[in-house]
């Protein structure tokens, strides 16, 4: 189990991915089939229940059209 910042980190970042997709209008298993993972492992990524390897979040960004710095910048920052 990682440390109690790690674990608050990872699930803002869920919650960011599922806000751009959901800006972006797409389903899960529209930017699963985009990114080339199944969708069991992108619905746990969304939920903050699984860590995604930096080569998958980059998939994951260009399967939903976004920067990188989109799904990984901190609130508050620009």
């Amino acid at each position: 189990m990682p440390p109690d910042r790690v674990r608050a980190r990872r699930l803002q970042i869920a919650g960011q991915l599922r806000a751009v997709r959901l800006h972006a209008k797409l389903t899960q298993e529209t930017v699963s089939l985009r990114a080339g993972i199944a969708l069991d492992t992108y619905n746990r990524i969304e939920q903050g229940h699984a860590s995604p390897m930096l080569d998958t979040l980059i998939k994951i960004a260009d399967a939903i059209g976004v920067p990188l710095e989109d799904l990984v910048r901190q609130s508050g920052q620009p």
